[in-house]
């Protein structure tokens, strides 16, 4: 099975690019998001993969980061939801958008990808919300070019993470703790007060 592809890039299309090792192209199947930042032709690149066997196919999926790949596994786990539902998600959300949108049940951002409706989008952040990658569970939402900064709530909520992690909780269960402090609290609500409220969540 194949890893990791590291060569050139020979050319892109819409959802793939040829990846060319050592004279042998490679065609991968990538998010827009991936393929938008992709160096330009002729330049190095190297692509974690994920190598899809069929009866009468071979497909390659590949992405910049092991945690984009991580992200397009787990999706998968989700019923209804194939590899090229899994790309669409990629493509609307960066990974620390879509961790903070399943920390936050945030169905209506999830929704946002192509091919992912209303029931589809709830069903992805439910079940989830405590299997994040190790590392993908950001509260911080992330920013495209050009984007608001994000809200000071989600600065909090990212140090009480943090501060429930330092105190020896799993990343996934301290977020999710902390998310769910915070639903009962309000986004308003303090660090001490997220923190304590976290801590009752995780003993309870």
């Amino acid at each position: 099975m194949i890893g990791k592809l590291k060569g050139l890039v020979d050319s892109a299309g819409e959802d793939w690019a040829l990846i060319d090792v050592g004279g042998v192209c490679y065609q991968v199947h990538c998010s827009s998001r991936t393929l938008g930042q992709l160096p330009q032709v002729g330049e190095a690149v190297a692509l974690s993969i994920e190598t899809y066997v069929r009866e009468d196919q071979i497909k390659l999926f590949g992405f910049l980061t092991g945690l984009e790949r991580d992200w397009f596994r787990l999706l998968q786990s989700v019923q209804g939801v194939g590899a090229k539902v899994a790309l669409a998600i990629l493509s609307a959300l960066t990974t620390e958008e879509l961790a903070s949108a399943v920390v936050f049940q945030d169905k209506t951002a999830v929704g946002r990808a192509s091919g992912v409706g209303p029931k589809l989008a709830l069903r992805i952040v439910n079940e989830l919300k405590n299997k994040a990658p190790q590392g993908g569970v950001v509260i911080e939402g992330g920013k495209n070019a050009g984007s608001a900064a994000a809200p000071t709530s989600a600065g909090i909520g990212h140090d009480a993470v943090s501060a429930l992690v330092n105190l020896g909780y799993a990343p996934p269960q301290a977020a999710s703790a902390v998310a769910q402090a915070m639903a009962r609290a309000g986004r308003d609500a303090g660090l001490d007060l997220l923190i304590r409220e976290g801590l009752k969540e995780l003993a309870s």
